[in-house]
């Protein structure tokens, strides 16, 4: 089965850090573009940042440019986003997908992504 388990969310005051995590299982890791998506009360959800596995090229939003960095562990078959400089805005339910049609070139939109795991609630206090 495919599985995507996200973890690292918490509670962090503003201008803190927090590094969430996405272990995939049961599908060719290498071959996909993993991305981070988020999505606060009342809003759409948005691409935060998404890595192609097979060569590290990775793509942020505007928003976490400079202060969000993705990577991925091959021999884990895990995805981290290294949250720093956390803003109130950036309070929200994070999830991590995968594209199983790399190369991605840009975040894309959700429905580009086939699989995806449960959320991880970021909190940021002011």
């Amino acid at each position: 089965d495919v599985q995507l388990q996200a973890s690292g969310g918490g509670l962090v005051q503003a201008g803190g850090s927090l590094r969430l995590s996405c272990a995939a299982s049961g599908f060719s890791f290498y071959d996909h573009a993993i991305g981070w998506f988020r999505q606060a009360p009342g809003k759409e959800r948005e691409g935060v940042a998404c890595i192609n596995v097979n060569d590290g090229r990775a793509y942020y939003s505007d928003s976490v440019t400079g202060r969000f960095a993705i990577s991925v562990d091959h021999t884990k078959t895990s995805v981290y986003l290294q949250m720093n400089s956390l803003r109130p805005e950036d309070t929200a339910e994070y999830y991590c997908a995968a594209d199983p049609r790399p190369p991605r070139y840009n975040l894309g939109n959700p429905y580009e992504y086939d699989y995806w795991g449960q959320g991880t609630q970021v909190t940021v206090s002011s």
